[in-house]
Formats: C-alpha cells, structure tokens, sequence
C-alpha cells in the first residue's frame, strides 16, 4: 500500500537519494530542504512499508501551480506512483483555487513527457539551454477540471 504524505526532514536521505538516482543533475539535500521550508503543504513522499519510494515537490505562484519537480525510485517505476503523486498534488492545488499547472522537463526525457501527456498536460514552449549542460526544456502545462 502507498501513502502519501506531506514531507519530513527526517525524509531527507531518502528523497536525495531518489533525486541522485533520477537526474543527471540532482538538487542537494540543502536545497531540498530549502524547497521543503519554502513549500511544506506542497512537498509530498510516497511511502510504501516504512521507505520513500518517490516524492514530488510543487508552489503556489500567484494563481497557478508549479510542479519544480517530481521523481519515483527506478525500483518503483510504473506502478502508478508517479500519476498518484501528480493527482495528490492536483488536489491540493485546487483546495487553493488553482486552475492551470505548468512544469519544465528536458526535451530529451520522452519517457517523462510521454508520462504528463498522458494526465494531460499540453506543450506550450520551450525554453533554450534552460538546463545546466545546456539542454533546452519543453514547458507543459494542464488546466485543472473542478468537476470532480
């Protein structure tokens, strides 16, 4: 069974650990404990049998959500922790109103972007060497249904 929670800083290890093993270039602990003082209600685990299994961390930025990002440990990949993740974190962005998400992704993680068409998001630009190695991002966004 997987829950999901909002994050602890006891949490740390093993959320750095699922961003080290999923990006080619990780977030620190430093900064992901800044991202977890800055965004509390919004930086959510995933936690099957006592492990964190994957995590997902969002901001409210005046009338829209923001996904800064979002990551399953490759043992755990496609089970449906990702799109649990995604839904939890669109429920909380419409307890504050919000009506449209956006997020950035590498233009080269097709997996990824394969994973967000499919709970419907959109491509609506895409930034150039937007990422540290240079690589360009496709921004995504999703209007969020309040009839559910």
């Amino acid at each position: 069974m997987i829950i999901i929670r909002e994050f602890k800083p006891k949490d740390l290890l093993q959320v750095f650990e699922i961003e080290r093993v999923s990006f080619k270039d990780p977030y620190s602990p430093l900064l992901l404990l800044d991202l977890y003082y800055l965004h509390k209600r919004t930086f959510l685990v995933a936690e099957k049998n006592g492990r964190i299994v994957g995590y997902i961390i969002a901001r409210v930025v005046c009338d829209k959500g923001h996904i800064i990002a979002i990551a399953v440990h490759p043992k755990y990949r496609r089970c449906g922790i990702g799109t649990i993740l995604m839904k939890k974190i669109f429920d909380i962005f419409k307890e504050y109103g919000i009506k449209k998400v956006w997020l950035e992704v590498r233009v080269s993680n097709l997996g990824a972007i394969k994973f967000y068409k499919k709970l419907g998001f959109h491509e609506t630009k895409i930034i150039k060497h937007y990422y540290r190695d240079g690589e360009d991002a496709l921004v995504l966004e999703k209007l969020l249904s309040f009839d559910n």
